[in-house]
């Protein structure tokens, strides 16, 4: 299987007949874009990821939440590479703002199990992470459609999910938030963790070990790769930069996720935006 990351939590995953998508957000405006203007999708840059990527092979996307920094694109790459777009209702609305046909759009409901080829995806419910002013939003959901160019505040949190994945004897667990459901991962065993830590500064030290008992313990992975740790709003021609600043300190998670790894002698490996790796 070949992952390429993209930022945020963006993944896909390619295994050389199928690619699925997790999330899409490849467009990356200023901080200042986002909070103060309108978004919108790069579609030249887009052009350019599906042509570097070979993504004329892309069945689905999968999408985790509805915050635009996971579902902005979406519908560009599903329109462009006639792919189907899972996710919540919210999500598939932001769909139909981009003139997504409706035959496209699958609405999962969590625990779900959907098969595509040789995928098997396992849909789970989910919990967003602590919320701030610039998302205090959880659990609100996108009623009618949302089209582009939009506001930030107009894509909403809308129900927040992992994804399990297994193919060819392989499982995988994407964790998009730094959140957990106590027990959600009773049973769930998986090689790869690609398991988001932004906002894991503010966490309490008793929250960051329970959500790493209930997450890396739980899983048992042969390794872990953190994800949402990037700086989202620097674009991708510029040197890749953790998400540094008042509210977000992904430098110091980053370190702390490596004492805890060292510690409890488990294999971390940071993968940069743009870069592949094969399991």
């Amino acid at each position: 299987m070949k992952v390429t990351y993209f930022g945020t939590t963006v993944l896909l995953f390619d295994d050389g007949k199928n690619q699925i998508l997790f999330d899409a957000h490849i467009t990356r405006p200023s901080m200042n874009k986002a909070f103060l203007g309108k978004l919108e999708t790069d579609e030249k840059l887009a052009d350019e990821i599906i042509e570097n990527h070979h993504m004329d092979r892309l069945s689905a996307i999968f999408i985790s939440h509805s915050h635009y920094d996971h579902v902005l694109d979406a519908p560009y790459f599903a329109n462009k590479c006639g792919a189907f777009i899972y996710g919540s209702e919210s999500s598939l609305n932001v769909a139909r703002g981009g003139n997504v046909k409706e035959e496209k759009l699958k609405q999962f409901h969590a625990p779900e199990t959907i098969f595509i080829g040789d995928y098997k995806i396992t849909v789970l419910p989910s919990c967003h992470s602590k919320a701030h002013w610039y998302n205090d939003d959880l659990g609100k959901t996108i009623d009618n459609p949302v089209s582009q160019p939009a506001r930030k505040w107009k894509f909403k949190e809308g129900g927040s999910f992992d994804f399990l994945v297994e193919n060819d004897g392989k499982k995988y667990l994407i964790r998009p938030s730094f959140n957990y459901i106590k027990g959600q991962l009773d049973g769930i065993k998986a090689d790869v963790l690609f398991l988001a830590i932004g906002g894991m500064t503010d966490a309490t030290e008793e929250v960051k070990q329970e959500f790493f008992k209930e997450t890396v313990e739980k899983v048992n992975p042969e390794i872990v790769i953190p994800i949402h740790w990037d700086n989202f709003f620097v674009p991708f021609n510029k040197t890749a930069k953790d998400l540094s600043s008042k509210f977000v300190k992904s430098n110091e998670e980053l370190q702390e996720l490596a004492w805890y790894f060292e510690k409890c002698d488990r294999s971390l490996c940071v993968q940069l935006p743009l870069t592949s790796m094969r399991f």
